[in-house]
């Protein structure tokens, strides 16, 4: 079972694979921040500090919340993301919630089916 390590409040977690991050931090006191659940407020964004390649596909909410920007940069959101695998090590900090909290949502170009 993979371990999630919440380096802002130093505790490490065992969880079960597929294991959605904020459901587990709150289940076993992590200490993400959190608000909504939804991916529409930004409270439990987190960053990536190790084993992000065990960490699930990037969400349509994450990509509007976020944008491309704060992905590239290791950003993600708890409500959203899941850990598969492997361990991973997270962080977060007032500053960038804060940032992220008061981003607008992207509006996402939806693709227009081609004509047959």
């Amino acid at each position: 079972m993979p371990n999630i390590h919440f380096v802002t409040s130093g505790k490490v977690l065992e969880v079960p694979e597929d294991s959605n991050i904020l459901r587990m931090s709150l289940r076993y006191d992590g200490d993400l921040p959190n608000r909504c659940g939804g991916g529409i407020c930004g409270q439990c964004v987190f960053k990536a500090e190790e084993g992000a390649e065990f960490l699930d596909k990037v969400k349509v909410q994450e990509r509007r919340k976020l944008g491309e920007e704060w992905l590239e940069k290791g950003y993600r959101l708890g409500c959203q993301t899941f850990v598969t695998k492997g361990d991973i090590a997270i962080s977060w900090d007032e500053e960038t919630t804060t940032q992220v909290k008061k981003r607008k949502p992207d509006k996402l170009k939806q693709e227009v089916p081609a004509a047959k």
